[in-house]
């Protein structure tokens, strides 16, 4: 029945209580009501406890189903049998409580997810966005163009920032209000949307028609430094283009003589453990060993670095800014550049993220999330729960932290000379 291979909403949280609080300690007698909306309820119970039983990195025990099961037959099945169908929302519900019943205590990442949330959750964590790629705000001539994706069809067709959007489908940008243009700019795929703006370029108007379609985020962007000769990336998340997105930049920098560069991955969530080894391969020597996840009854799988033109490969000093918030990726690609020594690390501890995590869909589109395998140094160290620890560690209320790993990096060289 499945397909394929924490957040909660807030319902589920606030439900918890009512339906879930003092829970019973070991299995105990199961009701068993014959009726075949009850039966459907168990098949999916069943099947949500099998997916975890065989993919789940961490032992599932029938013990702890048993206690949700009695939990739902005696507290929550009694209270809705009375209705002549399932509802999806009691049956979404109780699954995202049994994968909590099911999972290790220290595990924070797995959950269910509802059919609306496990899309978002999904489109967030591939980078992948469906809408025409414009960002701005109203001003007195029209809709300033604040920011246009380079992926995305507006861009395609010309439309650069500071230009000015006159019209929306024939609709003049100056009647409507920011929260109208910004819902007419996020419309369902495929849907093609009429535009007249004013090119700051050209100093011409033009008409131009965009299609809304899905497309990988920028992730990168360059961010100023006062110190000549220091240069900083920041890198927002990961995705499948975030290389791509590195590679425009780097090689740019590397035309710099002595040049040093500033990573900036705080607040960074990470995202896919392949983007993070694909842009290794700026950094480290090809071939090298990048790091290993390892599933449970599996051969560890591991991943090397790729091997990149000469040309792009970056030799300058680097200095990488983390904090509690660089999770998943962000701290795989952080940690092990500090464990090669090819970074210093500055900041905080990491979020302690560094798992694999794999998606299930059920037949009614929701979805379950599993932690599948933990992620390894190397030389065969484990990412700890605590996160990757900063070489130097600082508040980033005593100092900016880009001024301040310039300034490092700045004085590094001059001791090397």
């Amino acid at each position: 029945m499945i397909k394929g291979c924490r957040i909660l909403f807030l319902s589920f949280i606030l439900l918890q209580g009512v339906y879930f609080a003092n829970a019973p300690q070991g299995a105990s007698s199961i009701p068993e009501p014959s009726d075949q909306i009850h039966q459907e309820y168990i098949d999916f119970f069943e099947e949500v406890y099998k997916t975890m039983q065989e993919n789940y990195y961490y032992p599932v025990t029938r013990e702890n189903f048993d206690r949700f099961m009695q939990k739902f037959d005696t507290e929550i099945y009694p209270e809705i049998k009375e209705k002549q169908a399932k509802s999806n929302f009691i049956n979404w519900r109780s699954a995202a409580y049994l994968v909590d019943y099911l999972k290790d205590p220290q595990d924070t990442f797995s959950a269910f997810f509802p059919p609306k949330y496990a899309k978002k959750y999904e489109k967030e964590v591939l980078g992948q966005r469906v809408d025409l790629g414009i960002e701005g705000k109203l001003a007195d001539q029209g809709f300033l163009v604040v920011r246009v994706e380079p992926r995305s069809d507006a861009f395609v067709r010309g439309l650069r920032p500071d230009d000015i959007i006159l019209t929306i489908d024939k609709a003049g940008v100056l009647t409507l209000s920011q929260k109208d243009i910004e819902e007419r700019l996020t419309p369902l795929i495929d849907t093609e949307v009429s535009l007249k703006f004013f090119d700051h370029f050209t100093k011409r108007k033009k008409a131009i028609t965009v299609v809304s379609q899905e497309y990988f985020k920028q992730s990168v962007f360059m961010v100023p430094v006062k110190i000549p000769g220091v240069y900083c990336l920041e890198i927002k998340t990961f995705n499948r283009k975030t290389s791509e997105d590195l590679f425009r930049f780097i090689s740019e920098i590397e035309r710099q003589d002595h040049s040093s560069l500033i990573l900036d991955l705080r607040g960074n969530p990470g995202g896919p453990p392949l983007a993070a080894r694909e842009i290794s391969g700026f950094f480290l020597p090809p071939g090298n060993d990048f790091a290993y996840f390892e599933k449970k009854g599996e051969r560890k799988a591991a991943l090397d670095v790729p091997k990149i033109p000469e040309e792009y490969h970056y030799k300058g000093p680097v200095a990488i800014l983390v904090d509690k918030e660089s999770g998943s990726a962000s701290e795989l690609f952080s940690g092990v550049l500090q464990k090669y020594k090819r970074a210093v690390l500055v900041g905080a501890p990491t979020a302690g993220k560094v798992f694999l995590k794999s998606m299930f869909h059920f037949d009614d589109e929701s979805m379950l999330l599993l932690v599948t395998a933990r992620g390894f140094f190397p030389d065969g160290s484990i990412f700890e729960f605590d996160g990757v620890k900063p070489d130097i560690m600082m508040e980033q209320s005593t100092a900016d932290p880009i001024t301040f790993a310039a300034n490092y990096l700045v004085s590094q060289k001059q001791a090397a000379n």
